[in-house]
């Protein structure tokens, strides 16, 4: 954990036994709920700063704890993130509950939360993580660079294979995907607009589930969309058929998907 995070979960914690002392013990839970909440929604630019100095947030996965309803059944990669952070935020709250007496444990150390208290959890809005500025075509950028290199690369090669334009546009971009967490970070902290990704049908559920993190959401979407790039090339340089509507006629196998590595 950074220390950037650390520190705010200590205002969090020091708000919350505040909080406890001037209203009263008598509802744990929501206050502590109130008080993550409050205290942690992020903007796109905050969220993405967090990601940067904390990467391994992006192995975030929605686990049942997104809470917006308007996120549930397709939530943003921010959405995921957040979501995570609270739940952890919350269940060091109540741990502090406990050890200062305010709430119970069951045999098996589960949070003993009065049904009434949990009742009276307000639904939360999430911020709009697709709020953010896009800025994908930045042609400094991280990103951008990474896709000059693959444009460039397929280029070359495809001036000596044009017949094998589509394979090749798969290849380029399996070849030039970003997967890993820390590499992902710094283009979510260029381009906070990332964190309004959603699944939208991009997860093959059979090799990754239906619960995927949040890294891989961004990673699936920069990959379909250096794909479209190298492929709007080979259309421009003819090597690709048109149908009668202009469109270029792709020969899709499933198999032929860009791998995320």
């Amino acid at each position: 954990m950074s220390k950037s995070l650390a520190d705010l979960l200590d205002r969090v914690r020091l708000k919350y036994v505040e909080a406890v002392e001037v209203q009263g013990h008598h509802q744990p839970y929501l206050i502590a709920h109130h008080i993550a909440h409050q205290m942690l929604m992020a903007d796109p630019q905050r969220m993405a700063e967090m990601i940067s100095q904390d990467p391994k947030i992006l192995a975030a996965r929605p686990s049942g704890l997104i809470e917006d309803p308007t996120e549930m059944d397709n939530p943003s990669v921010g959405a995921i993130v957040y979501s995570n952070v609270v739940a952890a935020t919350l269940e060091g709250l109540l741990a502090v509950a406990v050890n200062r007496g305010w709430l119970d444990v069951d045999d098996q150390g589960q949070f003993m939360v009065d049904a009434a208290e949990l009742d009276r959890v307000k639904p939360v809005s999430y911020t709009d993580f697709s709020s953010a500025k896009p800025n994908l075509a930045h042609q400094q950028s991280e990103l951008g660079r990474i896709f000059m290199a693959a444009e460039q690369d397929y280029t070359e090669k495809l001036n000596s294979e044009p017949h094998n334009a589509y394979q090749l546009a798969v290849q380029i971009a399996s070849d030039y995907s970003v997967f890993s967490p820390e590499d992902l970070a710094p283009l979510i902290l260029e381009n906070p607009l990332l964190l309004g990704l959603r699944i939208d049908d991009r997860i093959d559920e059979e090799m990754f589930g239906d619960n995927p993190p949040a890294g891989l959401i961004v990673s699936l979407h920069l990959t379909d969309l250096l794909l479209q790039s190298l492929l709007d090339i080979a259309g421009s340089m003819g090597a690709l058929e048109l149908d009668s509507a202009g469109e270029m006629i792709i020969p899709f196998e499933e198999e032929d998907r860009p791998v995320v590595h």
